[in-house]
């Protein structure tokens, strides 16, 4: 654990999802083989189009509709259903089919390990602070057992612009009716989560877990106020409480 500035009293703490307190990307590769095969084997005019041109609709609808990559699970609706249109489908046809597979998508979303240490301290701080969820993703912490830690859940998209963008902090801070410096911003990614959290002037926890050194990621824009390399350290902020 290492502290890079001084920190007030910690009075409540937000949280990153994916990666921070578990390790999604397992999750999302084989989410995408998954999605992939289904498209395959229930519409097969899919396999006409290679994975590069998927990829490619992806980035301009993008480029179209920025607030798309904002809400993952849009972004992906339209991605299938704009591409099954360019391989044939009317829009009735095109519609459901990535209806369906959106259906399929988010079961597959929510097949996450969760570690038994991130229920262990996540218990531990619900019982001494308010906690709140901002994740970019569209995971619903109810399906893999972390609702009940969590005051409020923030989603990108239904809930706003992704992190780094501040109208999820703002949300959280309005909540809490706490000052942004009492809260502490807890997440993997240096940019949305430190950068995002600093930006809203909201105290910041990187959670590097990967050994990796914040002095030659390129990411690493602004200054976190604490370093981490397990969830378990944000002990030591009840204990400072006592």
């Amino acid at each position: 654990m290492r502290f890079y500035r001084n920190l007030p009293t910690i009075k409540a703490m937000t949280f990153d999802l994916d990666d921070t307190l578990y390790d999604n990307h397992p999750v999302i590769c084989d989410l995408e083989q998954k999605t992939a095969q289904w498209l395959h084997t229930h519409h097969p005019v899919s396999q006409s189009m290679p994975y590069s041109q998927w990829q490619t609709l992806k980035i301009r609808l993008a480029q179209q509709t920025p607030f798309l990559q904002s809400d993952v699970s849009e972004w992906r609706y339209q991605q299938i259903r704009q591409g099954l249109m360019a391989l044939g489908y009317d829009d009735p046809k095109a519609s459901q089919a990535a209806k369906s597979a959106m259906e399929q998508v988010l079961i597959w979303r929510h097949q996450i390990d969760v570690p038994e240490l991130t229920h262990q301290v996540m218990s531990k701080l619900k019982q001494q602070m308010p906690l709140i969820a901002i994740t970019n993703g569209n995971v619903n912490p109810n399906k893999i057992g972390l609702g009940d830690y969590f005051d409020l859940v923030l989603n990108a998209g239904p809930d706003g612009w992704a992190k780094p963008h501040g109208q999820m902090f703002t949300t959280a801070l309005s909540h809490l009716g706490l000052p942004p410096e009492n809260v502490l911003h807890v997440g993997d990614n240096l940019i949305s989560d430190v950068a995002g959290a600093k930006y809203a002037g909201m105290s910041a926890c990187w959670i590097n877990d990967f050994g990796k050194s914040l002095f030659t990621e390129e990411e690493a824009k602004v200054l976190p106020d604490v370093e981490i390399s397990s969830v378990e350290d944000l002990l030591v902020f009840i204990e400072s409480r006592r």
